[in-house]
């Protein structure tokens, strides 16, 4: 039996896209270029602008590398650039919430960035694990809980599925 999919960090651009935005995904911890959203962006979606902050490898919660970090916080410089220079509708910081749990870069930053976005700015932050202190600033707090997935069965990560 086939289930809906919560709708993720790539289809809420999609979205925003079909209405005119202008919509920006900084996307932490990743670094492959085989993500079909990066595919599908760079093909297709002029409006949509995705960079990412990350190895292509995973990084390790209990050791991350200096790399590791040093992108993070790559990353979040670029965000609060992008904030502040207010040329997009909507900003995604795709995985955010996971690097502040991995310690990649600090909790402080982040909520000064949600204070001080351009009130007509959508700013959306995904990962697992986000503090509290966010889930408070968040308008809207999804939880989506994994139930099965085919990695559980032995199914390896699949180009168009699961990236």
């Amino acid at each position: 039996m086939a289930r809906a999919k919560p709708l993720l960090p790539s289809g809420l651009a999609l979205r925003a896209i079909g209405h005119g935005y202008k919509v920006f995904m900084l996307q932490f911890m990743k670094g492959s270029k085989n993500y079909g959203e990066l595919i599908a962006a760079e093909k297709y979606l002029p409006d949509l602008t995705i960079v990412q902050s990350g190895l292509e490898t995973f990084v390790s919660k209990e050791n991350p590398s200096p790399e590791d970090v040093k992108l993070a916080l790559e990353g979040l410089e670029m965000a609060k650039k992008v904030v502040s220079e207010n040329k997009y509708d909507m900003v995604i910081l795709d995985e955010i919430n996971v690097a502040l749990d991995f310690n990649l870069i600090p909790l402080n930053e982040v909520l000064e960035l949600i204070r001080n976005k351009p009130s007509q700015m959508e700013l959306v932050l995904t990962g697992r694990y986000a503090p509290k202190e966010i889930l408070e600033l968040g308008d809207v707090v999804s939880d989506i809980t994994l139930v099965n997935h085919p990695y559980y069965h032995g199914v390896e990560a699949r180009e168009g599925i699961e990236y």
